[in-house]
């Protein structure tokens, strides 16, 4: 007698590689992991405490460029993460990969128009970062280079949404610092 297994109920695709082929490493796993994770949590203190009005004197942060960025960047962090650490090569990880990607072009761009004492800031080296990603994360996708799909994904995740988030969280002034501090 043989034992069944679920892939004998759904089988992948003929034409698609084993699923061992696009998960992440266990190293890259634990770091998404563990900034995702932490991230949103900062992220949801955050928010929760500027939508309780425990913040006072928010109206210079009420700026179209600002909010446009504050409202593609935070689902970017969730989203993110649950793309890496979720199944790949499914219809569904390619439509929730294109809506991330989106948001984070989305962010980067409305980043160019805020600029602090009407000049670019150190952190604004990030917006040329996600465009060149976006663009080398498409690239080895479409040219079915996985090994480098998944490199540039978890290096965008982790250099062009985390470092920017904990300058944001950290640098007094910053609208997230100014929510999670007050």
């Amino acid at each position: 007698m043989t034992s069944t297994t679920l892939a004998d109920f759904h089988p992948a695709p003929a034409n698609t590689p084993a699923k061992a082929d696009f998960e992440i490493g266990p190293i890259a796993r634990t770091l998404v992991s563990i900034a995702g994770f932490t991230m949103t949590f900062f992220c949801v203190i955050a928010i929760g405490r500027g939508l309780l009005g425990f913040v006072p004197n928010l109206h210079h942060y009420n700026k179209l460029p600002v909010i446009i960025h504050v409202a593609t960047v935070l689902p970017c962090i969730p989203l993110g993460l649950y793309v890496l650490l979720t199944r790949k090569g499914t219809p569904r990880h390619r439509m929730l990969g294109k809506i991330w990607l989106l948001l984070m072009l989305i962010t980067a761009t409305s980043a160019i128009f805020i600029q602090s004492s009407g000049s670019f800031s150190f952190i604004h080296i990030f917006v040329p970062v996600t465009f060149h990603a976006a663009w080398k994360t498409v690239a080895t996708a479409r040219k079915g280079d996985i090994a480098g799909h998944k490199k540039h994904l978890v290096l965008t995740y982790l250099a062009a949404l985390m470092i920017p988030g904990i300058a944001a969280f950290a640098l007094p002034g910053r609208l997230m610092n100014v929510l999670l501090l007050g």
